[in-house]
């Protein structure tokens, strides 16, 4: 089944913010953002009603007031008054269980971005090539604020087990995906170009039962446009499965690198 990403709906720096302190799981200074105070304008109101968004687009399908109000800092009776018109206008669900989840109209915005933003048609034909020639899933991970990268787009494999990756996770700069992200993202450099050491290799480093291989996919200015790369659980990896997915994947990238008017080697 393939897979496409809303993560995209959500903002940047908020979702930046509430991902921080998750991390962490610190208590957050909440002084500076005024978060729970009145709203001084129409457009903190707004961000914060994204907050909302942002978090409901996150790991967790569905949470409580309390879990809500946890994760982005806000004050219950804050929440609640969003939460009105958020559920009005259908981009959060009030579920039966007294749960919030995101709405239709979340789900609206979502494929209106995929119909505006053609990287989808380019690379989800690549994808299926991939898992067509008996490789691994294969994912593309685009990078996400500082120290994240989204998987934008996945087509699980044939095989009966799989990696834990899915279309729309937000995943740690750690793993082949996540050192490509860490490697090349917020730069350009027009000297750029995929060739046979762009291919990066990891096992277990993100989760110790599987292992992935990764390459850049650069555009015209030498811009990351994002990481292809091959999961799958840690067995399936031998040196003879690694060795014939490399070219497959090496071939993969250069194809998209040019599609988007990037640089390749012949070596």
């Amino acid at each position: 089944m393939l897979y496409f990403s809303q993560e995209y709906l959500s903002s940047h720096q908020t979702y930046s913010a509430f991902h921080t302190m998750k991390r962490t799981g610190a208590a957050v200074d909440l002084v500076e953002q005024d978060l729970n105070d009145k709203p001084k304008s129409g457009v903190a109101a707004v961000e914060r009603a994204l907050l909302i968004v942002s978090v409901l687009a996150g790991e967790i399908p569905s949470m409580t007031l309390s879990e809500l109000s946890r994760a982005t800092g806000l004050y219950k009776s804050t929440i609640l008054r969003l939460l009105e018109t958020l559920v009005r206008a259908r981009y959060v669900t009030h579920l039966n269980d007294g749960r919030y989840a995101l709405g239709p109209m979340a789900g609206r915005l979502g494929m209106a971005y995929d119909r505006i933003n053609d990287i989808s048609a380019q690379i989800v034909p690549v994808l299926d090539d991939l898992v067509a020639a008996g490789t691994e899933s294969a994912s593309f991970h685009v990078p996400y604020a500082e120290d994240n990268r989204l998987c934008l787009l996945r087509r699980d494999s044939g095989h009966s087990t799989l990696d834990s990756v899915r279309a729309g996770q937000l995943l740690p700069l750690r793993g082949a995906a996540g050192k490509v992200v860490a490697a090349y993202a917020g730069a350009v450099d027009l000297h750029r170009s995929v060739g046979a050491d762009s291919i990066v290799k990891s096992r277990g480093e993100r989760d110790p039962s599987c292992a992935g291989l990764a390459c850049p996919v650069f555009g015209s200015n030498g811009n990351l446009i994002g990481a292809l790369s091959l999961s799958g659980p840690i067995d399936r990896f031998t040196a003879e499965n690694v060795e014939t997915m490399i070219p497959l994947l090496l071939a993969a990238a250069k194809k998209l690198t040019l599609v988007f008017g990037g640089s390749c080697r012949n070596d």
